[in-house]
């Protein structure tokens, strides 16, 4: 089943173009809702076990897959979300299986990068996830999206290579028999050699968190996608740095990562504490979500770094659900946008006309903020209680954060939905349709798992636990 849970979008994506044009949009809708339901099969069965058979064997390269504990979290959180990005696309999108196609492409690509458990086979649907994200962005992005695509590429590719290196090494260095995640646990690298290698691995995932100074693309590739915010929810889909970092960094470099866990965490904290304070200075919808996901990724890091028990749970809660109530706000940007032919926060009035969607944006903005009762506060508060056990100051700045994201976020929405409508503005319909569902379930799942963490976190601990227990984490 874990087989056809990773390959059905892709076999739903070239399988597309057979079908009658009026038809495409419903096998979409129709591939993404059969993902969804494996994933939620698989989750009642308790995941899948460890599947390993030869790949190149004369290279080493194994196709080993397995999906639990985290990885079934953040897979089932993927799925969920693509239906919902595509249950807004075929409706808000002009002719959209094109788009709709490598979305599903670009879904495969992130469910094997959370099942793989051999670092090449890990690499090349690392890549396989790029390729969907760039074509949407040079096919479907605005005006400038060359620039914002060059930079987006420029960032990613110079990453992949590094962890392309530092992959090999860890094999030659170590002397596994291949590139399988168990082998090479047996066979570490270690002294200075771990460091570096890991260093370059860093470089990747600092991309793909992503992490100060490697986040100047994100601002720009969101500002420039496609202004339904479908291809935005799947970028933030993608943000899987915290998963490469907590799944193999960590295992494969025990030593390195204590050596360097203050320098590191420092650096998330800043990261945080900076996003969110050039998020409050935006005046654009598109690029204060970037910013606010940017400051989320630095909660991810620095409880990963933290290498605290009770940190990493919470720093995989919320790289989880946080692409819950980010992804549905990209959503409901491209709603207003839609209606009022900007994304400037300066609009003003919206509530006044669209009651339904000012209170589920506000709603969701709860949640990003992690107001308690909300998946976002569980995974914040776990991860500052974990961090603060190992550097308080540094727990005390990134605490800053929780402050700052109140003021941008409610100021933005005050003076878009509150704030004076200007004379002669046009009138701004409410959610209608599929619209409803597309930003009600997602915060409707915020809340589930606000309220009652349990499921999740059973899944996650463990997990969690398990990888501590390699490096010495307390």
């Amino acid at each position: 089943m874990i087989h056809l849970f990773i390959f059905l979008p892709l076999l739903g994506s070239l399988l597309m173009g057979l079908f009658p044009r009026q038809w495409r949009d419903e096998v979409a809708v129709a591939v993404t809702l059969l993902t969804l339901g494996l994933g939620v099969a698989l989750w009642a069965s308790g995941g899948t076990g460890l599947f390993s058979v030869p790949w190149v064997e004369a290279l080493g390269i194994t196709y080993s897959v397995q999906l639990s504990g985290v990885s079934l979290v953040l897979a089932l959180v993927t799925a969920f979300m693509t239906f919902v990005a595509v249950l807004y696309g075929r409706q808000r999108i002009e002719n959209p299986w094109v788009m709709l196609a490598l979305v599903l492409s670009m879904e495969t690509g992130l469910l094997g990068i959370f099942a793989a458990r051999d670092l090449v086979l890990f690499y090349v649907f690392f890549e396989d996830a790029l390729l969907p994200a760039l074509l949407m962005l040079a096919m479907f992005g605005g005006p400038s999206r060359m620039r914002a695509l060059v930079k987006f590429a420029a960032y990613t590719l110079l990453g992949s290579l590094l962890m392309l290196l530092s992959i090999i090494g860890v094999k030659w260095l170590g002397g596994s028999p291949t590139f399988a995640l168990a082998d090479l646990v047996q066979h570490p690298v270690t002294g200075p050699a771990q460091t570096w290698l890991y260093l370059g691995f860093l470089a990747a995932m600092a991309v793909k968190l992503p992490l100060w100074p490697m986040h100047a693309w994100l601002p720009d590739f969101h500002e420039q996608n496609h202004a339904s915010g479908v291809p935005d929810v799947m970028g933030t889909l993608y943000k899987v740095g915290g998963y490469g970092l907590f799944t193999f960094a960590l295992p494969l470099f025990p030593d390195a990562s204590l050596e360097l866990r203050p320098v590191l965490m420092g650096l998330a904290a800043f990261t945080a504490l900076y996003a969110a304070w050039i998020a409050f200075r935006q005046t654009e919808w598109k690029r204060l979500l970037a910013y606010a996901g940017l400051s989320h990724m630095g909660f991810v890091a620095l409880g990963v770094f933290s290498m605290n028990e009770t940190a990493v749970i919470g720093a995989m809660y919320l790289l989880a659900f946080q692409n819950l109530y980010t992804g549905a706000l990209f959503l409901g940007v491209g709603m207003l946008q839609e209606r009022v032919g900007s994304l400037d926060t300066r609009v003003g009035g919206v509530m006044t006309q669209a009651g339904a969607l000012g209170g589920l944006t506000m709603a969701l903005w709860f949640a990003s903020i992690a107001v308690p009762g909300l998946a976002g506060f569980v995974g914040e508060f776990s991860v500052l209680l974990g961090a603060y056990q190992v550097s308080p100051w540094l727990a005390f700045v990134a605490g800053l954060t929780t402050i700052a994201a109140a003021a941008y976020a409610l100021n933005a929405f005050q003076t878009t939905f509150w704030g004076g409508r200007p004379h002669g503005a046009v009138n701004v319909r409410d959610l209608r349709g599929a619209e409803w569902p597309v930003l009600a379930l997602p915060l409707a799942v915020a809340l589930f798992f606000g309220v009652y963490s349990a499921p999740a976190l059973n899944l996650i601990q463990p997990a969690v636990r398990g990888v501590l227990s390699t490096v010495g984490g307390n």
